[in-house]
């Protein structure tokens, strides 16, 4: 097999853990699951081919290895973070443009009005948008491409970046306009209970092909799934040709596609599972200027661009 590669962040678990003594605190204070930081630390010793820490049920303690390396590691991530911090002022200063990632409802639906109002009160401030998936969007935020993204937070969560909530977008149905239920003024989960449903590819978009799942399983159903797509303007046109029905993002109903309708989906009261999280994430500990004055513009219009989602 491969030998596993040490990098930067088991280093910086290796600090936690050093720190604090403590898995389960170091788990926390990095924002992680105590297995996937048990896992990075077990990675690193088998790297090093030597034990860093003694544990026993009650007590850590560091190795006589561990004691070794403890200044070495705090040395090698300070320069990581110089190195970042470096090259993050080395593209700033190449340009000024401000570039934002969204996945494609909120590109389709937040971002239009955000943009409006940051030109209003930031005319100076020019964006570039880029529109791809979040498992795309999260690692050109770490790598810097990316000065903060619009999209869903993961199940697990990478430390290095700040996810903070927005808000959560509606679900709706796509139907084909001649459908019986395409008139309707709602629908609940038990209307479309037998109809055939298109849904997103899971590896690629995971909330999203959950959401329907969920929908229905918490409704004692089972999703009778006819169709995965990968993109939400191809779901849309299959609806539109008599595929199967969809549940979207209502945002969704802003691409353009002649022939569907998108009728609202109401739910048990208290419901969030029918629901899309919706998330701005950047790098942690990264200061941007423009950044933030995005960010101010979008707080301070939250609770309007939020009921239209």
């Amino acid at each position: 097999m491969a030998e596993e590669m040490m990098n930067i962040q088991q280093i910086r678990c290796f600090l936690a853990v050093a720190e604090e003594l403590h898995f389960g605190r170091a788990a926390q204070a990095m924002d992680m699951l105590p297995a996937s930081l048990s896992r990075q630390i077990r990675l690193l010793e088998d790297r090093f081919e030597t034990r860093l820490f003694l544990r026993t049920t009650r007590n850590v303690a560091l190795t006589e290895a561990g004691m070794a390396i403890l200044d070495d590691a705090r040395t090698l991530v300070a320069q990581a973070d110089l190195f970042d911090q470096h090259i993050r002022a080395v593209r700033r200063n190449e340009t000024a443009v401000l570039k934002v990632g969204a996945i494609d409802s909120a590109a389709a639906g937040l971002m239009p009005q955000l943009l409006q109002l940051l030109r209003a009160q930031r005319p100076e401030i020019e964006v570039q948008l880029v529109e791809q998936k979040t498992i795309h969007l999260l690692p050109r935020i770490l790598s810097g491409s990316l000065d903060i993204a619009f999209c869903r937070p993961p199940d697990i969560r990478d430390p290095k970046i700040h996810f903070q909530t927005l808000f959560f977008e509606t679900a709706v149905v796509a139907l084909p306009e001649n459908h019986a239920l395409a008139d309707r003024s709602e629908l609940t989960v038990q209307d479309i209970a037998d109809e055939p449903l298109i849904v997103p590819d899971r590896r690629s978009r995971p909330h999203s092909h959950d959401l329907t799942i969920k929908l229905f399983t918490d409704a004692g159903l089972t999703a009778r799934i006819a169709q995965i797509a990968e993109e939400k303007h191809t779901i849309v046109n299959l609806v539109a040709t008599g595929t199967g029905l969809a549940i979207v993002p209502r945002w969704a109903s802003r691409i353009a596609i002649p022939g569907v309708n998108f009728v609202p989906l109401i739910l048990p009261e208290g419901n969030t599972r029918g629901k899309l999280i919706l998330a701005a994430a950047w790098a942690r500990g990264t200061r941007d200027d423009q950044r933030d004055a995005l960010l101010a513009v979008l707080e301070e219009n939250l609770q309007a661009i939020e009921a239209s989602a």
